[in-house]
């Protein structure tokens, strides 16, 4: 009875395995977070006849290495929230209709298969799933710890829903720039202003090309093509310098900018299962 107990466990983990993403090269998974919807566009130094969307949507990413495997920003609605009927979550003035773990399962993947977490920041619509990634290690500005466990959290932030991470291994990153894997492959790109330890991730994939993933270095396709840096930020003047710093690394790479709360970005991206390369 032991024996075959043991045979099926082993079966069954022989085939758990198998189904797990055999990964020879950089590969990167979009996820459906959900979506933003706001009434004042001056939020986004815009007037309201300037803007014709009051969406935003809102992006998560795996991104698999050879290596390892690094989850960038983890949604606005922790898993935990949606209702058992299969209905669409809600949180404030976010809507999402997809459980952010169904659909890393569709990629073949679980939290704790995921070896590092990265935030762009620590703001509310971007840590909401952050606990489930705990066992992770976390690759962590030291400013963006200290607001998330300081005295005041962010506005609108739930602390249960990121709490887990004060224990994690982390990684405090030093200033500036942060090769995740160490071959260039995939860097953390410092832009502070919208925050005070906001970063970019530069993902290079061997097909696809060069993508820089903005956070909220940009809101909007708007907001970077006139160069306008939303006025409700840390530091105005340094997110305005973030767009040009952008710039050079766009231009150095040869990379395409990801806008992830750009709306009109949706429907033109491949979401998993389907990934890029």
């Amino acid at each position: 009875m032991k024996t075959t107990l043991l045979t099926m466990f082993l079966t069954a983990a022989a085939a758990f395995a198998a189904d797990k993403p055999a990964v020879k090269s950089v590969r990167l998974y979009v996820f459906d977070c959900g979506k933003l919807h706001y009434d004042d566009p001056s939020r986004f130094n815009f007037k309201k006849e300037e803007v014709k969307i009051y969406d935003l949507s809102v992006g998560c990413y795996l991104i698999a290495h050879p290596k390892g495997a690094l989850m960038w920003d983890v949604g606005v609605i922790p898993d935990s929230a949606f209702p058992s009927n299969g209905q669409p979550a809600t949180k404030l003035y976010a809507t999402a209709a997809k459980t952010l773990k169904a659909q890393l399962a569709q990629a073949g993947y679980n939290p704790q298969d995921i070896n590092y977490l990265a935030m762009s920041h620590s703001h509310w619509d971007h840590l909401a799933n952050a606990n489930e990634f705990a066992r992770s290690t976390w690759l962590a500005r030291p400013v963006e710890r200290d607001i998330l466990f300081g005295p005041n959290p962010p506005e609108r932030s739930t602390r249960d829903e990121y709490d887990a991470l004060k224990n994690s291994k982390t990684v405090s990153l030093p200033e500036g720039d942060y090769d995740v894997f160490g071959d260039g492959s995939v860097t953390l790109i410092s832009t502070p202003g919208h925050s005070p330890g906001h970063q970019c991730l530069l993902v290079k994939l061997p097909k696809t090309g060069t993508v820089l993933l903005s956070g909220d270095s940009v809101h909007t396709k708007a907001n970077w093509d006139n160069r306008r840096a939303p006025v409700q930020n840390f530091n105005h003047a340094q997110s305005l310098a973030t767009l040009d710093r952008m710039a050079a690394v766009l231009k150095q790479s040869n990379a395409q900018l990801w806008i992830a709360h750009e709306k009109s970005e949706v429907a033109q991206r491949k979401y998993a299962p389907g990934y890029y390369e």
